[in-house]
């Protein structure tokens, strides 16, 4: 699989994996000068690229996990979906979860960006579905363990 990335801004940096073992690639802010986010606060950082991605893919942004721990810094939606026909600049909404503000440096890597596979199943619709040992048990269901 190709993925094609072109720089939207000469700042840009192109993203990698940081270890042949890392799942996702990182994303870095493109912004020329720090940008705060309050404290409980959001704001969307742009990363200067678009991607082409593959048909029947999609790109999933995650938050960092040192950001997230260290300084409360995750996405405003928990995973952003980036579908393959989306041809715009990748953005970033970042939300500060702590009560202290934090300043995004430019080239700073802000997130992380995963290529899946998408599949698109038959819809059949339907008036009663398969009988399961769970059922309908919902949120806490299978118990605390």
């Amino acid at each position: 699989m190709i993925l094609k990335i072109m720089k939207i801004n000469k700042n840009a940096i192109i993203p990698n994996h940081a270890t042949a073992g890392s799942a996702g690639m990182d994303l870095c802010a493109c912004i020329n000068e720090p940008v705060t986010i309050p404290a409980r606060g959001h704001a969307i950082i742009p990363t200067g690229i678009a991607i082409s991605i593959p048909q029947n893919y999609a790109a999933m942004v995650y938050a960092r996990s040192g950001l997230a721990i260290k300084h409360g810094i995750g996405l405003l939606n928990s995973v952003g979906v980036i579908d393959s026909d989306y041809r715009g600049e990748i953005k970033v909404g970042l939300v500060n979860q702590f009560d202290k503000d934090y300043e995004i440096q430019p080239n700073e890597r802000i997130a992380q960006l995963i290529i899946q596979p998408i599949s698109h199943p038959e819809i059949i619709e339907c008036d009663t579905l398969d009988d399961t040992q769970r059922g309908s048990g919902g949120f806490g269901s299978t118990g605390k363990m």
